[in-house]
């Protein structure tokens, strides 16, 4: 009996070891998920390689693929149009496909720079913030930066998506270097006040030098002066204020909404 039990351990943990191995092996073979798709061959092998392994460790921080797409768009495609199809076609997502998904589309043809935001990416990287990643990185397509301005890409999404909707990523107060010098203002004056009241009580107020004896009032006089109103109407402020870039969110083919901005490099 004893025998019977061992040999049924021994096989339970074999097949384990055959599992393990199996799924080892498995996962080694297995393509690793692409997220540049440089199609124009503006970047080396290298920079394709590092912008692969950036887009990575900032999926994994905001569960969302950062996906890059640069094109030479032979037939002529509308960019957002390009860029849905692209969606709906290679389904990328880091949660599921056509999941949570951010994609900055560079049509070389038509010198367009678009970035979108899906599921996830549309509530956290909606049209305005789309707006403020795309104004960050044009300067340095416009210079024919792109490795920079991809990376740029990649960290501001991330960082930009850490806030919660409503809020503006770019406000001082969410400035490292701010926080850090107001804390030290603040600080300083705490130990100035603290200094300053440490130097004795002060005794002298408005009694100390007044004579109540030879202090008299000699005379009060009221004059009143005529005041006069005039009223004036409130200029009305007509403008509506900035708006975010042009070919901003949609929808796909299959139904899938984003956010988004699109502008000229």
């Amino acid at each position: 009996m004893r025998n019977h039990f061992l040999k049924n351990i021994l096989l339970m943990a074999v097949l384990l070891l055959l599992s393990l191995l199996v799924f080892t092996t498995a996962a080694a073979n297995s393509p690793e998920k692409q997220r540049i798709f440089d199609n124009a061959e503006l970047l080396n092998e290298s920079e394709v390689r590092k912008l692969e392994a950036l887009a990575k460790k900032y999926g994994a921080k905001r569960d969302t693929d950062f996906i890059i797409l640069t094109t030479n768009n032979e037939e002529g495609q509308d960019t957002k149009e390009l860029t849905q199809d692209f969606y709906d076609q290679q389904a990328p997502g880091y949660d599921k496909p056509n999941g949570n998904t951010v994609i900055l589309t560079l049509d070389m043809k038509n010198r367009n720079v678009y970035v979108v935001g899906f599921y996830k990416a549309k509530k956290y990287l909606n049209d305005e913030r789309a707006d403020l990643v795309r104004k960050k990185i044009t300067p340095d397509l416009a210079d024919g930066n792109y490795d920079k301005a991809f990376q740029s890409f990649i960290k501001t999404s991330s960082k930009y998506m850490g806030f919660r909707p409503g809020v503006n990523p770019d406000n001082i107060l969410f400035n490292g270097w701010f926080q850090i010098i107001a804390s030290l203002v603040i600080a300083l004056a705490a130990v100035g006040i603290m200094a300053f009241n440490t130097g004795g009580k002060v005794t002298v107020n408005a009694r100390t030098y007044h004579d109540q004896k030879n202090t008299k009032v000699k005379q009060r006089k009221d004059q009143y002066i005529r005041t006069k109103t005039t009223k004036r109407k409130k200029p009305s402020n007509n403008s509506s204020g900035g708006s975010a870039g042009s070919g901003g969110g949609g929808t796909t083919k299959s139904g899938h909404s984003h956010s988004g901005s699109m502008g000229k490099f």
